[in-house]
């Protein structure tokens, strides 16, 4: 279905690039397969993958048998799964008609509106392959995505329309489809969502003049569709379903090639993980996370519409007071967050005092959960955050922690159980395998992980080694019944005179201290140690002083962890997703340094 240069590998595995990373590793370390002691009794070792030829057909299934419930909630208006299915199809009907072939790309840049959904099934629909693009993405960042991937067609929120168009020079891009916030709140007349478009544009000043004068609004795409037969697409498992870039906080971002098979699996995992949790009646789940970032798209846009799941979208999460005006009357079963947003509800004082008596699921990943935020979380809702762990080569769900209430524990740091079908283990830095209390590398296969880098053969063989083990980057380390902790980042740890020193573990030290609302540390140059730790905090109190941070370290830290320095800042840099950029920090810190 396309052209690339790599070669799809056989089905449940990763491709073998043709060198191994690292020494020859003994076959049979003794962490394998103890996780299945702590399964929960329902929960079984493997999945079938088998059960769905494509996302299309796993899509059509569950519109036909969720038609009348609402899919979606998105500024006061409701999007139900019939009109969800009716709108992708004729959305797909219109790439068809513009020339659009199965195996090309079609780029998405949209926030958390019903137009992502529509636009996402549709592109699917059509055969074509989806490249979530970030809408806060800078021109340069917009423009190595768009060029790097070979998108033809994008669909972009009008808002970001001039970035598009300052990004447009040396790419592909040859059908740009434009919208606005109102222009899916209603499937006839819309008043409401023409006045809102108005407000935004002429009031707000929030959508900047743009000139694309080939564009073509999303409605008038839609009214084409419609009157547009659909071709079927025969899709296959081993067909590329998503372009989903990763890397671009560390390097040049790469496009991980997620197969249809590939998304399928990690679908069914969760689901089979959290079967026991969530039911066949309606489940509402909070979304103020991205969709087009991998964790969001699968977790709330695929796993709950398997369950006919009802999503609140938030398009902009970081306005925590606009976000519980929009929740003030709402009772959700479910929330996937990161930590940084949990611990920014928290500060809230009406997240604080409203009725959780129905909330069944808090889940977090992205970034590690820190236990002050975990047990703040479970003292105010009563309900704990069941932690997970996953990579965007991944798709992204690699483990989780059970999510019945009999096998919850207290928040202890671990990234759970490996999900069913799913084979974890650590490489060790000579190139062994760790065994049980062990840090290494941890590693992973199973039929989640990515076919490879997009285009970039020397990426993927960077990260599979000649047994299709997937190099994750991170350190972990598992225990005697097969739970992981991750101790951090490979690229992030600090030597400290030779000693490693995990940010995580400093972080999560200073976040316990009570006048401390956000931290994160990194290694700094030094002449006699090869590094220092320094730390980045946003204070809860102003009268937090450098030498109360110290002591709190001194007394929960091994001497070469405490930090050396302190600095106070009113925000840390994040990602559109509330990961805290170290390495932002860290170049900021560097390019201090360079002129002495």
């Amino acid at each position: 279905m396309i052209q690339s240069t790599q070669t799809p590998p056989p089905a449940g595995t990763a491709p073998a690039p043709a060198a191994p990373t690292g020494a020859s590793a003994p076959r049979t370390p003794n962490t394998d397969g103890i996780w299945y002691a702590s399964y929960p009794e329902d929960v079984p070792r493997d999945i079938d993958v088998n059960q769905y030829e494509s996302l299309v057909q796993f899509f059509d299934e569950s519109i036909e048998k969720y038609r009348e419930r609402v899919a979606y909630v998105s500024v006061g208006a409701n999007l139900t799964y019939g009109e969800l299915g009716r709108k992708a199809t004729a959305f797909a009907a219109y790439l068809q008609g513009i020339g659009v072939k199965p195996g090309e790309r079609v780029a998405i840049m949209l926030p958390n509106t019903f137009q992502y959904p529509v636009s996402l099934f549709g592109v699917l629909k059509s055969g074509a392959i989806v490249v979530n693009v970030n809408p806060l993405y800078t021109v340069r960042e917009l423009a190595h995505q768009l060029k790097d991937s070979g998108a033809q067609t994008i669909v972009v929120f009008e808002n970001f329309a001039k970035t598009l168009e300052d990004a447009l020079p040396g790419t592909k891009i040859q059908n740009v489809i434009v919208t606005g916030l109102g222009d899916l709140l209603a499937d006839g007349p819309n008043l409401k969502g023409r006045f809102l478009n108005f407000m935004l544009k002429h009031v707000k000043k929030m959508v900047p003049a743009y000139n694309l004068p080939e564009a073509v609004r999303l409605l008038d795409a839609l009214r084409i569709g419609y009157a547009t037969p659909l071709t079927p697409v025969r899709l296959s498992p081993g067909d590329i379903a998503f372009l989903q870039y990763t890397g671009g906080t560390t390097g040049v971002a790469k496009g991980a090639m997620l197969m249809h098979r590939n998304i399928i699996a990690n679908v069914l995992q969760a689901k089979a993980w959290a079967a026991g949790q969530l039911t066949a009646t309606i489940e509402t789940v909070l979304t103020p996370l991205p969709l087009y970032h991998i964790y969001s798209l699968t977790v709330n846009a695929l796993i709950f519409m398997g369950l006919g799941g009802r999503n609140i979208l938030i398009a902009n999460p970081r306005d925590v007071k606009r976000v519980m005006m929009i929740i003030r009357h709402e009772k959700f079963t479910g929330i996937t967050a990161v930590n940084t947003l949990y611990n920014a509800f928290l500060e809230n004082e009406e997240f604080r005092k409203r009725d959780f008596s129905d909330l069944k699921l808090a889940m977090a990943g992205g970034m590690a959960t820190q236990k002050a935020v975990a047990d703040r979380f479970k003292a105010v809702t009563g309900q704990p955050i069941v932690e997970g762990y996953g990579l965007t080569e991944c798709s992204p769900i690699v483990s989780m922690n059970p999510v019945d209430l009999k096998h919850m524990r207290d928040f202890e740091g671990s990234i759970g159980l490996p999900a069913p079908s799913t084979h974890v283990r650590f490489r060790k830095d000579d190139g062994t395998w760790a065994n049980i209390g062990e840090p290494g590398e941890l590693c992973v296969k199973g039929p989640q992980v990515m076919k490879g880098y997009w285009n970039r053969p020397d990426e993927t063989a960077k990260v599979f080694d000649d047994e299709g083990w997937l190099a994750t980057g991170d350190i972990g380390v598992m225990d005697s019944r097969g739970f992981i902790r991750l101790i951090d980042r490979k690229k992030d740890m600090i030597l400290v005179s030779g000693f490693n020193v995990y940010p995580n573990e400093v972080e999560d030290v200073i976040a316990m201290h009570p006048d401390v609302r956000e931290v994160a540390a990194i290694g700094i140059p030094d002449a006699a140690q090869g590094e220092r730790i320094k730390v980045f905090i946003v204070r809860r109190n102003r009268d937090l002083t450098e030498e109360q941070v110290i002591a709190h370290c001194r007394k929960h830290l091994t001497g070469y962890k405490v930090p050396k320095v302190v600095e106070f800042r009113d925000e840390l840099p994040q990602t559109n997703v509330g990961k805290i950029l170290r390495r932002q920090l860290r170049d900021e810190e560097l390019a201090r340094q360079r002129p002495a």
